[in-house]
């Protein structure tokens, strides 16, 4: 039966995308991973306003793998041994050495520009379909007690550019059924102002809601329990960047990874405990986590492992060779646990229309 899949699910299932991006710089891979997040996409995208921003996440990606092939055109591109064509040098100062304009461009540099930038393209890409996906309002159901001024900012500034978008369309459509005919430029001012008004009206809009729901209303609130939890929070958030630090880092002591890691959390999940009975709060209908939820969510996380465990064993098919130069390989396993991504298509319910 169509309806709305929990918020969580979709975005586990879109950071296990992500993260699986940013273990390759292959290019065979990382297409395929885009296909997977577009295919998911336009089987189970809903009508609703923020459903419409996955094609501005793509056209974000498009210009961010454009900016990092320019950005090797400009600042040296011709380290390697294939040089395709020659550009005039401008000649820097002394104290810029090691800096470089223009000058020969190589294939292997302007390669490397583009796997780098289709990585992170394929990493915004599936975040934004995670906002076209889940539902950025009902996900503040799941934030704790603790963060939910917070992670009301955040959903505020997540649903900025569907609302964007929405009306963009909704002045465009105006527009068409005025008889406008204006391209280009002209076309471009006379819709610049009408969405920035709207964009204004629906925070002046949503302000006053909030306002009148006693939004950040938490009445008298007593120091210590205050202070205890503020240094819990932080002294936990410290505790799992060290920690982080730790792991990632080899030659670091062992005691500042695994432990500093596991009292960073502790302490951390404490002050949000803590935190959140000072924080009265009640949910309407709230969302369940189901089967689908559950299946959707580990499809994103098998992704992710089946990448990162590959990386742990052939990390040469995730990473094409750009010295020397040479085709990038398609191997079963990672493309299998990309694919597995492409599984939500089915295991997810449809989404209701709201329209």
């Amino acid at each position: 039966m169509p309806r709305t899949l929990h918020p969580g699910a979709w975005w586990l299932w879109a950071l296990g995308l992500a993260t699986a991006a940013s273990r390759t710089t292959n290019p065979l891979l990382l297409a395929l991973i885009l296909a997977v997040a577009g295919f998911v996409v336009a089987n189970r995208r809903g009508d609703a306003p923020w459903a419409l921003a996955f094609r501005m996440y793509v056209l974000l990606g498009a210009v961010i793998v454009f900016s990092r092939v320019v950005f090797r055109i400009i600042f040296g591109g011709g380290q390697g041994e294939i040089v395709l064509f020659t550009l005039p040098q401008i000649p820097l100062p002394e104290w810029a050495a090691g800096i470089r304009l223009f000058g020969p461009v190589a294939a292997e540099q302007l390669l490397g520009g583009f796997y780098d930038g289709l990585r992170l393209a394929t990493m915004v890409v599936c975040l934004g379909a995670a906002n076209a996906l889940a539902n950025p309002k009902r996900m503040l159901k799941a934030v704790p007690s603790a963060l939910y001024e917070i992670g009301a900012a955040v959903v505020v500034a997540l649903s900025v550019a569907p609302q964007l978008i929405e009306s963009v369309l909704r002045v465009r459509r105006a527009r068409r059924l005025r008889g406008g005919a204006q391209k280009g430029m002209k076309a471009l001012r006379a819709i610049v102002i009408p969405v920035l008004t709207d964009a204004l009206d629906r925070s002046l809009a949503l302000a006053a809601a909030m306002d009148s729901r006693g939004y950040g209303r938490t009445g008298t609130r007593q120091r210590g329990p205050r202070l205890l939890t503020g240094f819990l929070v932080i002294g936990g958030l410290a505790g799992i960047c060290v920690g982080v630090y730790g792991l990632l880092d080899g030659t670091a002591p062992r005691y500042l990874g695994g432990p500093v890691l596991a009292g960073g959390l502790a302490l951390a999940i404490a002050g949000f405990v803590l935190g959140g009975r000072r924080v009265p709060r009640t949910v309407y209908r709230p969302d369940r986590w189901r089967a689908p939820e559950l299946l959707v969510a580990a499809c994103g996380i098998g992704t992710a492992a089946v990448l990162f465990i590959t990386s742990q064993v052939d990390a040469a098919n995730l990473y094409p060779s750009l010295n020397p130069l040479a085709w990038p390989e398609f191997a079963a396993l990672p493309a299998l646990g990309v694919l597995l991504g492409a599984a939500p298509a089915v295991l997810a319910p449809p989404p209701p229309e709201t329209t």
